[in-house]
């Protein structure tokens, strides 16, 4: 998707590519107020976004929509821009674009991470990079860890934050007939056939016990009441509820045998 030649209706192989003296000129244009300078510069920039949003490929975002949202970041870029500073635009314009597209990012973000937690994970990840090109080998999350002064574990819960959610429909494997998806290699041990198969049993059992066991089984192991407060709710004695519990499961056993 990255690579697809038109993005957001803009053929971006013929996109226009201006000098710097055509920038500098269209600049001081734009700030005498001059709305044709300023759609020219925004063609001419484009190149610019074009080339931030490759940064974020692999994401699995929508390329239109990093596109319409990194040229966000320019035109607040241009509005910004003090001609002043005797910087290139580029230089002011890149860190505002990218900055757009992350707010972008984690504002559409499903799973809601903390400006702290982000903010360590995107530090961790530089020094990653840093350790990685001095010492060609990747550092360990104990060596991260050590260059930032935190905790190891740390490391591991703001990098395992900010990594995208995988969809349970994502195949992984096509033999050509027939799809595996990611949710065909996650066991439920939770509802498998034979808890299933048990639930229905303990459900016949239940519909055997008589009223007052069916209720004292109810409140204390379905809707997880204690024993004071089933008698207080039915009016009798705790003791009394402790000798219908009883008797219900032994029912139930001799049931369920």
């Amino acid at each position: 998707m990255i690579n697809k030649v038109e993005i957001c209706g803009v053929n971006t192989a013929k996109l226009p590519v201006l000098t710097n003296q055509e920038k500098n000129e269209l600049l001081i244009k734009i700030k005498n107020g001059d709305e044709k300078a300023r759609e020219d510069f925004i063609k001419g920039n484009l190149r610019l976004v074009l080339s931030v949003i490759q940064r974020f490929n692999g994401r699995g975002e929508n390329i239109d929509d990093l596109f319409q949202v990194g040229v966000v970041g320019l035109i607040k870029s241009i509005d910004n821009f003090d001609t002043s500073l005797q910087v290139q635009f580029s230089t002011y314009a890149v860190p505002m674009i990218i900055g757009e597209i992350r707010r972008y990012l984690r504002d559409n973000n499903p799973i809601r991470v903390s400006r702290s937690v982000r903010d360590l994970a995107y530090r961790a990840l530089q020094i990653r990079e840093k350790l990685t090109k001095e010492n060609e080998k990747e550092p360990t999350i104990e060596q991260i860890a050590k260059e930032l002064g935190v905790e190891k574990e740390e490391i591991v819960i703001c990098l395992d934050a900010i990594q995208d959610p995988v969809s349970l429909q994502e195949p992984v494997y096509n033999d050509g007939t027939e799809s595996l998806y990611i949710m065909d290699q996650v066991k439920d041990s939770k509802n498998t056939d034979e808890g299933w198969a048990e639930n229905i049993t303990i459900s016949e059992i239940l519909k055997k016990l008589n009223d007052r066991e069916k209720m004292i089984i109810s409140k204390r192991f379905f809707e997880g009441r204690t024993q004071m407060e089933v008698a207080e709710e039915i009016g009798i004695s705790q003791a009394q509820v402790s000798r219908l519990e009883k008797s219900a499961i032994e029912h139930i056993k001799k049931l369920y045998k």
